[in-house]
């Protein structure tokens, strides 16, 4: 960066939970995946209690698909009898439905509603069945949808056929997921995310030491299984990733905590730095004004953007954020440069 040359892993921006004194996603934005045992033991070995199952790989019983779905337990009888969504699975001897089940009962509860005949439901509910991927990762990423001639699912690996039908059909498989935890398993999600955090947040007291750096990259995994949806997580890995001689990799990482918090001016401001860093300061630009825009008092952020203009040489650009810089620190290390540049 010439002039402006400095230590590179030193300006990365790390994010302190207590520091940000705010949690970093109340959004269900991402899907959550299944647990490993080893988190599981993890919990053991910390003597806390694991956390309960993905709500989307629970089994549930009718009453609970009743309250779901609002289709009767007599519907749900009568459509158990029909060999057309019989239970699947079972629970304390019980027969119950899982996840899979729900899915196809609630196409079934959009067909029976648009007065789709019962036999065309049974046709579209076995090829439903024979499509769905087993994972619950993956079958929550569905978009069950109609072109108006055929039913379809959509996902991440591609398209598949439902059923012939006329009908236009179409929901996210994540929003049955999302109801399953707003109306049947609300406490799961919210221990899920407290037991995330107190892993993130000793992780952030040990991510910056030599010596337990390794560790704090297992917290923040382990922080990210219970929830994806925490982006200081994701942004503090790449900030190790980054001190490690990992570029790729943390970039790569900043995108992620971005593709969850668009506006987290941390891994703004560290996307933008890395491409300062290689020479690329036309690209930092628009992370570093991002990063301004979501948090007007990030000094280091308006620092930064200053010295990219520069770079560029757009010197009447570039004077009135160094004084907005001076403003935010005019005792800083870089408030006399700055000042020079007035």
């Amino acid at each position: 960066m010439g002039g402006y040359e400095q230590n590179a892993s030193s300006n990365v921006v790390h994010v302190d939970f207590v520091r940000r004194q705010r949690v970093a996603s109340e959004r269900d934005e991402a899907p959550w995946g299944n647990l490993e045992a080893e988190l599981d033991e993890a919990w053991h070995q910390a003597h806390l209690p694991p956390p309960e199952p993905e709500p989307a790989a629970d089994v549930f019983s009718a009453a609970e698909v009743a309250r779901l779905t609002g289709l009767s337990t007599a519907r749900l009888r009568k459509l158990d009898r029909e060999g057309v969504v019989p239970p699947s699975s079972e629970s304390t001897g019980r027969r119950a439905y899982t996840f899979r089940d729900l899915v196809v009962l609630r196409a079934v509860q959009e067909l029976l509603a648009h007065g789709v005949k019962i036999r065309e439901v049974v046709k579209a509910v076995q090829a439903l069945r024979a499509g769905l991927p087993k994972a619950v990762r993956s079958l929550t990423e569905l978009r069950i949808a109609s072109d108006g001639q055929r039913v379809v699912a959509r996902g991440p690996e591609g398209t598949f056929e439902a059923l012939t039908g006329q009908l236009l059909l179409e929901f996210e498989v994540k929003q049955l997921r999302d109801d399953v935890v707003r109306m049947l398993r609300p406490r799961r999600e919210v221990e899920r995310r407290r037991l995330a955090f107190q892993f993130y947040n000793t992780a952030c007291e040990l991510d910056e030491d030599p010596n337990s750096v390794e560790e704090a990259c297992d917290l923040y995994q382990k922080a990210l299984a219970y929830d994806p949806t925490l982006s200081l997580a994701y942004t503090n890995l790449g900030n190790i990733r980054y001190r490690q001689g990992q570029e790729e990799s943390a970039i790569d990482l900043y995108h992620r905590a971005l593709d969850i918090d668009p506006a987290q001016p941390e891994a703004l401001y560290n996307l933008g730095f890395c491409l300062l860093h290689r020479g690329n300061a036309a690209s930092a630009i628009p992370f570093f004004e991002a990063a301004t825009e979501s948090n007007p008092v990030f000094a280091n952020a308006q620092l930064y953007l200053a010295m990219a203009y520069e770079l560029t040489g757009d010197r009447r650009q570039a004077r009135p954020i160094w004084q907005r810089y001076l403003e935010l620190e005019p005792a800083g290390e870089w408030a006399e440069y700055a000042r020079q540049h007035l």
